[in-house]
């Protein structure tokens, strides 16, 4: 059974924003968190970073990650919140300021 995959608006941005070859390989990585949405790694409180209840997912090498949360309602759907490099942290900074932005939102 495929889970729903979801996608924050600025994570769709993040999408677009990719060389196409590596655009090729996130969609498959995403196609495979489809089929088991605990496929990533659990992301916790790292350098003033709070994350927990995030995933991180690996691919091109490392070098790129995808962030997302489950949300469990009748079914899991898979929440991507950002993609991009882990260069100094910039992809968890990056959701981190997403998550702070919503909280200002609510």
């Amino acid at each position: 059974m495929a889970h729903k995959i979801e996608f924050i608006t600025e994570a769709v941005e993040d999408f677009g924003r990719l060389d196409g070859s590596i655009r090729k390989k996130v969609a498959k990585k995403i196609d495979e968190l489809a089929a088991n949405p605990y496929l990533g790694k659990p992301l916790g409180n790292l350098n003033d970073i709070n994350l927990t209840g995030f995933y991180k997912l690996y691919t091109d090498d490392k070098k790129i990650r995808i962030v997302y949360r489950l949300l469990l309602e009748d079914r899991v759907i898979v929440e991507i919140w950002g993609i991009g490099k882990r260069e100094k942290s910039q992809i968890y900074q990056k959701v981190n300021r997403r998550v702070q932005n919503r909280k200002k939102k609510k």
